[in-house]
């Protein structure tokens, strides 16, 4: 089976949005394809970009698994155009990713994931999908699977997000040392969705990527 990679620009909110999308069977219109995946990036004031190896290890188990598998940069990363936004312009630019999506493709089961700032805003994403579908156009989108991993839940307040709890999952590390583990536990917890500890794992996953990808095969299809 072929697939096809495409870099470009789209538009955005602010501006440009440097987006990377894999198709399966080198054709985004491919009628046999049902899944497609959005993956959110970490905090780009912190050098967070879409090529961040977790955020490779998601968009490569999305294609492994037979998904469209898209990614992009937030704006004023790479080569996306405008300025940081503090979550707020984030979250409006990965919901244009998504109706690019919606437009690109016919694929309609949703898989969501996200790292550190961009599991917050995974997380924000899901919300808009479940509660707020038709002011975006996406009705008839299927949220599958959302998964967060050591999302930023410390700097940006996601206790009033809404997620789907018999679809969410999270990942984190018990040895996190930018988002304390036990705030991600409790955020899992009060949230009533199901989370996995990679033991002796620090907030990047170094050296643990492959376990990663394991938990995914197990949990997040």
């Amino acid at each position: 089976m072929k697939m096809k990679t495409e870099k470009l620009l789209i538009d955005g909110p602010a501006g440009k949005l440097e987006v990377e999308a894999l198709w399966q069977n080198e054709d985004p219109t491919d009628p046999n394809t049902k899944g497609v995946a959005l993956i959110c990036h970490p905090n780009p004031l912190y050098d967070g970009t879409m090529n961040n190896k977790v955020v490779t290890t998601l968009f490569n188990f999305a294609r492994d698994e037979g998904m469209h598998a898209v990614r992009f940069n937030f704006r004023g990363a790479g080569k996306s155009t405008g300025e940081h936004d503090y979550a707020k312009g984030e979250i409006e630019d990965a919901m244009a990713v998504l109706q690019w999506i919606s437009h690109k493709t016919p694929a309609r089961k949703l898989w969501l994931g996200g790292f550190s700032f961009g599991g917050y805003i995974t997380a924000r994403v899901a919300e808009q999908v479940m509660v707020t579908p038709h002011i975006w156009g996406l009705e008839d989108m299927e949220l599958v699977k959302v998964v967060l991993m050591a999302p930023s839940v410390e700097n940006n307040d996601a206790s009033d997000v809404m997620l789907p709890t018999n679809k969410t999952i999270q990942i984190h590390g018990d040895e996190d040392n930018v988002i304390k583990p036990s705030s991600m536990q409790q955020f899992a917890e009060s949230k009533q969705i199901p989370f996995y500890i990679v033991e002796g794992a620090g907030h990047f996953f170094h050296g643990r990527l492959t376990e990663i990808k394991s938990l995914l095969e197990q949990h997040a299809i």
